[in-house]
């Protein structure tokens, strides 16, 4: 009786190796390719995940492995960077030129090329005319808003910094203390980051007269600059425009207390307005570029690439993936999953209805600014910008002290 078991559990260890073995080898039994996103929010998932599972259906030869890592993404990377074993496809996340540049295939030849976003160009595109990824969608991140509630209190939208400080202190005194001005999930650094990363452009980049592009280039930006953003952020807490638990407050309170009518301002988020349509469709969430912070300028998008598909370059399946990525563009592909992720489609021939699409719409000439970290900063400042900006709220750093932060991890993270 032993012997027949152990010879039954010889045969199955043998039939799973060889399906194991066949798989992996591509000998006529089918392909399978990883893909990593970055995709967090359930919608997102979901809409890329349905997408996958539509090529499967058309293609059952090739069988895609969808990973969603969620914030170990950059880590998990790194690592495979480091080992030069990349997944099949993934998801370059902003970073398509200067991180994962040397390790994506070009698209270049592909057909949906031709109908890039030219916004994409520069994030996307490089002066040989190499293409890096494909963008699913791409970001225009400004601020959200409480449409419903600026229409009660007759607030108009701000178009600059100085509207917008006005504008959340109308909502403190209106609503008699009842409704947070400009809410934060500070739990998270990232979001605090995302303030001062969004800021810094109009800051430090869009006006003429403020532009610091070549220093923050090279090297030689002069921090106290940055000063101004800090101190805000500090003097909407001391003057009660942030929620009270902005250290400890959780992203998933976020469409719950806006569908409440408990919020006023908070960052943008693309799955934000249909989460709270979901759970209150009588608050319409807005959104609107970032306010300008110098007299004369003109308000921007912050954005670029949101979620694409690159290729990794040494992949043993090239025409494979590039087979998925053509599925992709296809226009009814392209548009469903701009809809499913409430973002404008990265191809200039899809039209892509979504919750959004009237502001966008509204607001189609404001140009759209590249994320600041992405351009000027050292890989790693976007931790000390986050970090920095939970320990000024603390009490534990002042504007001047962030600042000097900021300028000391600038210069050894650029040494590196």
């Amino acid at each position: 009786m032993r012997k027949l078991v152990l010879l039954l559990v010889m045969i199955v260890g043998i039939t799973l190796a060889g399906c194991s073995s066949n798989e992996a080898s591509g000998d006529g039994s089918g392909t399978t390719l990883t893909f990593y996103s970055t995709a967090t929010s359930e919608e997102d998932k979901k809409v890329i995940s349905e997408a996958v599972a539509a090529f499967e259906e058309k293609y059952p030869d090739i069988d895609i492995e969808d990973n969603y890592p969620g914030d170990g993404y950059e880590d998990m990377l790194r690592v495979k960077m480091a080992a030069n074993d990349l997944p099949d496809l993934f998801d370059t996340h902003g970073w398509a030129k200067q991180r994962y540049g040397e390790y994506v295939a070009d698209l270049s030849a592909m057909e949906w090329v031709k109908n890039l976003d030219p916004a994409l160009d520069p994030i996307l595109k490089d002066e040989e005319g190499k293409v890096y990824a494909y963008p699913l969608n791409q970001a225009k991140d400004g601020i959200s808003y409480n449409a419903t509630l600026l229409n009660e209190y007759g607030i108009k939208p701000p178009t600059t910094f100085k509207s917008f400080m006005k504008a959340l202190e109308e909502i403190k005194e209106r609503s008699k203390g009842e409704v947070t001005p400009f809410w934060f999930n500070g739990s998270d650094k990232s979001a605090l980051g995302q303030y001062f990363d969004q800021f810094a452009t109009p800051l430090l980049v869009t006006d003429e007269k403020h532009n610091y592009e070549k220093e923050l280039i090279n090297g030689t930006f002069d921090w106290s600059h940055y000063t101004f953003l800090p101190e805000k952020l500090l003097e909407m807490k001391e003057k009660g425009l942030l929620n009270k638990d902005v250290l400890t407050a959780q992203i998933q309170q976020k469409a719950q207390l806006m569908a409440q009518g408990k919020i006023g301002f908070t960052l943008a988020s693309s799955s934000l307005g249909p989460a709270v349509e979901d759970l209150n469709p009588e608050v319409q969430v807005g959104v609107i570029p970032m306010p300008t912070i110098h007299q004369g300028d003109e308000p921007s998008w912050i954005g670029g690439e949101r979620h694409t598909v690159a290729i990794w370059k040494d992949t043993e399946h090239i025409e494979e993936a590039k087979k998925f990525i053509e599925f992709l563009a296809q226009p009814e592909i392209a548009k469903k999953i701009a809809e499913g992720t409430s973002l404008p489609a990265g191809l200039k021939n899809i039209e892509a209805e979504n919750y959004y699409s009237e502001y966008y719409k509204k607001y189609e000439d404001v140009k759209v600014q590249p994320y600041f970290d992405r351009v000027y900063l050292p890989s790693g400042m976007w931790n000390v910008m986050g970090s920095t900006g939970q320990q000024l709220l603390s009490g534990k750093m002042t504007p001047e002290e962030v600042s000097k932060k900021m300028a000391e991890e600038y210069k050894r993270l650029l040494d590196q």
